[in-house]
């Protein structure tokens, strides 16, 4: 019997799809309808004919992203210990604007009225300093009858230690309400954090629930896996409790998906640069991909595991305008999916980096896009010639080439954030571009950051799909410790291990998940007594793991210290083996034979246009030149040489460099 597999990422502006049959790929796009995804997604399954008998789904959606950042998630009580009502409205003190002496003022995350303070209070050593009181429960319960809240965060103090309030508390809260709890969602020590990431857990829960369950119906009889922010998949039904998992959701398909292609073309060490519709995410992969414990989501810290990455309003719909000073701005404002760039032909009358893009002749004026929809060079002209006119410039083309040298050094900022800006050289890694707009800007960023080589993968405009079915299953669990290392013994690090490993090993087999099946990775947070930050390392041997921090700090920080280490917290990585795939090989060709030619601002002679899959394997090819896919378009700039691989993949090498 044939695999039935389906990875979608729902993004911004597009909905891809990648259908594997364990022998061939099919890809395929629509556009996105962010009122409700599940259309788009409906749409696509049934334009490519795929049979939902047997169908296993891996889905990465932004539903999550989208309410967290538009502030429209559920109405939600916010139940603490007293005293502590506040705690999410002062958060840490920290100022966006340093110099601003009249800040404008940030909302509170949760309305005063729907802030519940009782009793329930422990200790830093788990003893009940203030009991829960059937008193207290009665009173919570009518002020919930009163709020009529959709869902209720509870989040006491050291509930990690000890959960039985937080689960008392739970008990009486009414039928249909989603409940959140800060011992199950995060059971670490940080109270604003904890707190900000259980809140957000419970106010985008409902919305995300809803949102799988009419997929799921939709859907039927396939089974639908959800990615998660920390690049593991977990069936649709644990996601929907589990919201907060979710925010980097596509984005953390993307990175599978470029650390899989990596994997066939030789390169471990990679730089990631998703470019989409409505922004650009960068990452680093050394290996592995990196995660994190202090990711953002807009102004809220998110304590959950999340795939280590930096994001920006960038993308090929971001709107370019003059300022009020007379000075170009690109994004981070988009136009979205509807009604997208004005060269769309879908009623968007402003300009945007696609725009620009097809009027400097990066992107091919016969392009297709998505659903066969035809650019329409003409509107974009019309545009970027009236954002000539505001910027009082004669030429049409200048202003375009300024919208991308702005956007292009946006993008270039971001990548110098997760490399340079943390010790780490560029130049040591190769550029992978992906996205639907990734392949006409990675010579320009490549350039930026003085690398040397650079990849397009063969599934470019599709790739945070693909990831979805190159991930593997799998928890990545926690909890914290807060005491001295030389004082905890390898047994009760041992302990704690196994409580994690049952607890993730449990949540596993009710996806069907077999035990023999997954790999246990235990790592220890570490950091020196009265140190704020940490830093985690592999291993859960005390000793041997000590050793190695003292190193770690030195290389990340510039030094070591004479203080005892502290052991911060415990944790657990529980993944499954990632499922086989076999990208198909490319036959060898023998001939170039470019489908048109296409003026390109800039350079004297029209430059060639290549079909992807009409190259031969392995024939270098000098730039400039526009290689087109179903999916992308990908503009090779002069200086620069490429080769397809026998997987598809471009491969790029500067050649005046």
């Amino acid at each position: 019997m044939k695999m039935n597999l389906l990875g979608i990422d729902t993004g911004g502006t597009f909905t891809d799809f990648v259908h594997y049959d364990g022998e061939t790929l099919r890809t395929h796009k629509v556009l996105s309808t962010p009122e409700a995804p599940e259309r788009a997604i409906l749409k696509g399954v049934e334009e490519m004919g795929i049979d939902c008998t047997g169908l296993r789904v891996v889905h990465g959606s932004t539903i999550a992203t989208n309410a967290a950042l538009e502030g429209k998630g559920a109405r939600t009580v916010y139940v603490t210990n007293r005293g502590l009502g506040d705690v999410l409205t002062i958060g840490r003190q920290a100022r966006r604007e340093l110099y601003n002496l009249q800040p404008q003022p940030i909302p509170a995350p949760v309305p005063a009225e729907l802030c519940l303070e009782t009793g329930g209070r422990l200790s830093a050593q788990g003893e009940v300093l203030e009991d829960l009181t059937d008193s207290d429960l009665e009173e919570l319960r009518h002020a919930m009858e009163r709020l009529q809240p959709d869902a209720v965060a509870v989040n006491l103090l050291f509930s990690f230690l000890d959960d039985r309030f937080e689960r008392r508390i739970a008990a009486i809260v009414p039928e249909g309400i989603f409940v959140s709890l800060s011992s199950r969602v995060l059971p670490e020590f940080r109270e604003y954090e904890r707190g900000i990431t259980t809140w957000l857990n419970a106010c985008l829960g409902p919305r995300v629930q809803g949102y799988l369950a009419r997929l799921e119906e939709g859907l039927a009889p396939g089974r639908i896996s959800v990615m998660r922010s920390s690049g593991d998949t977990c069936s649709a039904a644990q996601a929907g409790s589990e919201a907060v998992h979710l925010l980097l959701s596509g984005p953390a398909g993307g990175l599978n998906g470029a650390r899989f292609i990596g994997e066939q073309a030789g390169e471990s060490r990679i730089l990631t640069f998703d470019m989409g519709g409505t922004s650009t995410d960068v990452a680093l992969i050394d290996g592995d991909i990196r995660l994190t414990g202090e990711g953002r989501m807009g102004p809220y810290p998110v304590g959950v595991p999340m795939v280590d990455m930096h994001t920006i309003g960038a993308g090929g719909g971001s709107i370019a305008y003059v300022d009020s000073g007379g000075v170009l701005q690109v994004g981070p404002e988009s136009a979205g999916a509807s009604p997208g760039p004005a060269c769309y032909g879908a009623g968007g009358e402003r300009p945007t980096v696609t725009d620009a893009n097809l009027v400097l002749g990066h992107l091919p004026a016969t392009a297709v896009l998505a659903g066969g929809m035809r650019v329409q060079p003409e509107r974009a002209r019309q545009v970027i010639q009236k954002l000539a006119g505001d910027m009082e410039l004669a030429s049409v083309e200048e202003a375009a080439r300024g919208v991308i040298r702005i956007a292009n050094e946006h993008m270039a900022r971001a990548l110098r954030v997760i490399s340079v800006q943390k010790g780490i050289d560029p130049r040591d890694f190769v550029l992978f571009a992906f996205g639907g707009a990734g392949g006409m800007h990675v010579c320009a960023l490549a350039e930026a950051l003085d690398m040397s080589r650079a990849i397009i993968p063969g599934a470019a405009g599709v790739l945070s799909a693909l990831g979805m079915l190159a991930a593997p299953g799998g928890r990545q669990l926690s909890r914290s410790q807060g005491r001295l290392l030389d004082e905890t013994d390898a047994a009760a690090i041992a302990a704690e291990i196994e409580q994690l490993r049952a607890q993730g090993m449990a949540a596993l087999k009710e996806e069907g998940i077999s035990e023999k099946e997954v790999r246990v990775e235990p790592a220890l947070d570490l950091c020196y007594r009265g140190q704020t930050l940490s830093l985690t390392l592999p291993g859960s041997d005390p000793e041997e793991v000590a050793s190695r921090f003292h190193d770690a700090h030195e290389r990340r920080f510039g030094h070591r210290l004479e203080q005892p280490v502290e052991l911060v917290n415990v944790r657990l990585s529980l993944r499954t083996t990632r499922r086989e795939l076999r990208m198909p090989r490319l036959a060898a060709g023998d001939t170039l034979s470019p489908a048109e030619y296409e003026t390109v601002v800039g350079i004297a002679d029209r430059v060639p246009v290549y079909r992807r899959d009409t190259l031969p394997v392995n024939r270098p090819i000098d730039g400039p030149v526009l290689i087109t896919d179903a999916v992308a378009s990908s503009w090779i700039a002069p200086g620069w040489q490429v080769r397809i691989d026998g997987f598809g993949n471009l491969q790029l090498r500067r050649s005046i460099y």
